[in-house]
Order: C-alpha cells, then sequence, then structure tokens
C-alpha cells in the first residue's frame, strides 16, 4: 500500500492511493472461500462449488467491498500517523481518477480530496473587553415572586364577579350575523383566563360581569388563537375558517385564586422543613435563589457576546468548494446544488465556530473527563428529580442511571456540549476583562430576548 499526499494549496489536498494485488488478494480469496462453503447454486452441493464459479459469480464484487474496506481503513491510518486535521473526510476526486481492471485485477489506483483544518488565532487575549450584565435584585422583582409562588400554592375559590385575573367558566353558542342563535352553530362549555384576554375592549366588557351574564364575543379574542381557541370551542384547528367570529358566551361560574398565605406551612412546601421560618428569611432566600438564577443567564449573555465577536474577528478561510461536495456527497438524501448554496452560509458559521472552540480547548488544555462528564450527568438528574419533589436515589444508583443516559449517543452529545459550554464561559470569564453591568428585570429579558 502505497499513499502520496500532493498540496494543492494551503486549505486542499489530494491523496493517491495505490493498492498493491498483497494488499487485497488474501482478504478477497478469504470472503470468497466463506462464499463457496455457503453459497446455493443450483446442481452444487454446499461446500463442493467450483471455485472458478463462485469467482465468477461473486468475484467482482467481493474485490471492490474489500478494496473499499482496504482503502478507508489506509487513508484513516494515513490521516492519523501523520497527523493531519481535515474537515469532513476524504471524497474521491472530481472526475473519479481511478485506474484499474476488476477483469485482471492487479494495481489499483485510487485518488481522493481532502479539505484541510485552516491555521488561525483566536481573536480573545486578556485585554479583550466584555460587557458582564447582571440582574438587579430588588424589592419589586421579590415581591412578583412572591406573587408568583402565593399564586401556584393558592386555591381557586367562587367570585361574585370577574376581575382582572379570574377565571370564567362559559357557554359559548355560535351566532348568525344578526346576533340570533345559529341552531346548526357549536355549543360548547368551556373556561377563559382573564390574564390572557389581551383585546382591551373584550376585556373592559367582561370585567364585573356576573354569573348568568351574557356577552356576545368574538372567540380568537378570548383565547391564545389557533389552537387553544379551537381546543375552547370543541372543534379541529381546520374549522375555525368556517365558523362565525360572533359568539354568545353566558358565564355560569367564576374563580378567583385565593392567595396561599405566609406561614409556616407554605415555607415548608417550598423550602423543607426549617429552612426558612418567617418572610424576612422568605426574601432573603428568594434573593439568593434569583440572584443563582439570573447568573446562569448573565453567563449565558456574555458567551453568546464573545461568540458573536470572535466570528467577526477571528480571520481565515474554509475550503468552501470542498466543503460543498463533502456536504452533498455524504448528506443522506438528495441534496440540490442550489439549497447547498442558499444554506452553506449558515452551515460555514456553524464550522467556523466549532474550530474556532476546538481551537481554544486545545491551546489552554480543556479537556472532558469521562469522570467529570459523570458527575455532570448525575447532577443533572437530580436537578431532574428535585423539579418534580422527589428525592434523589442513593449514589450507586444515580451512577447506573448516569452511565444508562450516556449510552444513548443523542443524550450523550447533549450532556457533552453542555458540560463543553460550562467550560468556556468559565474560560471567558477567567481570560477577559467584564465591565460588570447591573440592569433591571425588564431590561435584562429585552437584551436576551435580541
Amino acid at each position: 500500500m502505497n499513499i502520496v499526499r500532493e498540496d494543492i494549496d494551503a486549505l486542499n489536498a489530494r491523496l493517491k492511493v495505490v493498492v498493491s494485488p498483497e494488499d487485497y488478494k488474501g482478504k478477497v480469496d478469504d470472503v470468497l472461500q466463506k462464499y463457496r462453503k455457503t453459497a446455493n447454486i443450483p446442481g452444487f452441493r454446499s461446500g463442493k462449488i467450483p471455485m472458478g464459479m463462485v469467482k465468477k459469480q461473486y468475484g467482482k464484487g467481493v474485490l471492490s467491498d474489500e478494496l473499499n474496506k482496504v482503502v478507508n481503513e489506509s487513508l484513516q491510518k494515513f490521516i492519523s500517523e501523520n497527523k493531519i486535521e481535515i474537515l469532513g473526510n476524504p471524497i474521491p476526486s472530481e472526475g473519479g481518477e481511478f485506474k484499474g481492471d476488476f477483469e485482471k485485477p492487479e494495481e489499483f489506483e485510487f485518488n481522493y480530496e481532502i479539505g484541510l483544518v485552516p491555521e488561525f488565532k483566536v481573536a480573545l487575549t486578556a485585554k479583550s473587553k466584555f460587557n458582564y450584565y447582571k440582574v438587579k435584585v430588588d424589592k419589586k422583582l421579590i415581591d412578583k415572586q412572591i406573587e408568583d409562588l402565593r399564586r401556584r400554592y393558592g386555591k381557586l375559590v367562587s367570585a361574585d364577579s370577574v376581575s382582572e385575573k379570574d377565571m370564567i367558566l362559559a357557554q359559548f353558542v355560535e351566532l348568525n350575523a344578526d346576533d340570533s342563535i345559529n341552531e346548526d352553530g357549536i355549543l360548547h362549555s368551556s373556561t377563559i383566563s382573564m390574564e390572557f384576554v389581551e383585546d382591551k375592549k373584550t376585556s373592559k366588557e367582561l370585567l364585573g360581569k356576573k354569573v348568568g351574564d351574557k356577552v356576545v364575543v368574538d372567540p380568537a379574542k378570548v383565547s391564545k388563537g389557533g389552537k387553544d381557541t379551537a381546543a375552547m370551542l370543541g372543534i379541529s384547528e381546520e374549522e375555525l375558517d368556517d365558523i362565525s367570529d360572533k359568539f354568545q358566551m353566558t358565564i355560569t361560574e367564576i374563580k378567583e385564586m385565593e392567595m396561599a398565605e405566609l406561614n409556616a406551612e407554605l415555607y415548608e412546601k417550598l423550602f423543607g422543613k426549617d429552612a426558612v421560618k418567617d418572610e424576612k428569611e422568605l426574601r432573603e432566600r428568594i434573593a439568593k435563589d434569583l440572584d443563582g438564577m439570573f447568573d446562569n443567564d448573565s453567563d449565558k449573555m456574555l458567551t453568546r457576546s464573545v461568540y458573536d465577536s470572535l466570528i467577526e474577528k477571528t480571520k481565515f478561510e474554509l475550503p468552501d468548494a470542498f466543503m460543498k461536495r463533502w456536504i452533498k456527497l455524504s448528506n443522506e438524501k438528495e441534496i440540490s446544488d442550489e439549497q447547498i448554496e442558499t444554506e452553506y452560509d449558515g452551515y460555514s458559521k456553524g464550522l467556523r465556530w466549532q474550530l474556532i472552540q476546538g481551537k481554544i480547548f486545545k491551546d489552554n488544555d480543556i479537556k472532558l473527563e469521562q469522570e467529570e462528564v459523570v458527575a455532570y450527568t448525575k447532577g443533572l438528574l437530580v436537578s431532574n428529580y428535585a423539579q418534580y419533589g422527589m428525592p434523589a436515589p442513593d449514589d450507586k444508583e444515580l451512577t447506573a442511571s448516569a452511565m444508562q443516559v450516556l449510552q444513548n449517543q443523542e443524550e450523550a452529545n447533549r450532556v457533552y456540549d453542555m458540560l463543553g459550554e460550562q467550560k468556556l464561559t468559565r474560560f471567558f470569564k477567567e481570560t477577559v476583562k467584564l465591565n460588570e453591568k447591573e440592569i433591571s428585570y425588564d431590561d435584562f429579558v429585552e437584551m436576551a430576548s435580541k
């Protein structure tokens, strides 16, 4: 086996693979011997088929398969031993450039193209400056969180009239254009929440209404639209286009939320026994929890800012023509040149980020060790148990569960990505200069959503 590398430019190279009979003949003969033992050819007993007939029937296919295996294994070994950093995988040279005769097999020659990883420097130093936004956890934010908790642990009770946050149980009857009842129309009972009625005119009309009152409404204006409107009326989403925009809504019941009291019972439900004793400690605990939650969001915003900066400032070229051919040849489904051109910018941006991230990891010896991957997965599982109010199992069972998660390739990739991003963020925070800025929650949400 002889492999020769020919550099075309800094980003592209060719690999010429010359395969001699000694590289493949033994493997081909072994496979054909197995075929001879198992093949079923009329007129011959199993295992007694003449080798010439076996070669005639299966020889070319076996030779092709074994050549493919030998060449692929040799290419991977050559690339690994010579520490060639490539993008994607080797692909046959355009036009084929194959030499060899399957009728009289001797020496074969295959030619491949490879795309090379570009050399570049990451545009990030200790002098790089980035804003680090933190949410100001003030009285207003804590008050809102306490109200949300009291509402979540409260209970629904009957109310005399409709107010801004009540739930209304009502019967909906479809009307004709003249406001008369459509005898063949929709009749359905459902609920609406006043908090989700965004149309001001409709909301104003419903406020103060009592059980038994009738109001003509547009169903779309007392729901979130689409599936929600269809579910409210007991029909499919496809039927919405054929219904009236006038329905008589008869209020049958009004429910308001009776907020949970701030007492020991609520504190224990929220945080466990004796963790919080009074409202002062509750406010302190909420402030601490919000700080921790927003720190994660602040880290994500920082990582996004650094990402945008690195993509813009880290300059290097990619072997675009090679990558487009590789995408087309490696795609499981047929993909057109036009589609590749349309989507290539997005693909290229993603690839550039992978290369930048990989270089940061390599240059700074950042690794994802198996032990810490398992520990991180166990932490995710513990969080899931806590989310559903369940105690985590003992360490042995937790470790077994984590290992089971990591056996699923898709889940394992997700865990590695999450841990990798966490390490990357930590590196950014330790490397660049952070200009810490405290902003309101509303401003933070607006900035994060951009």
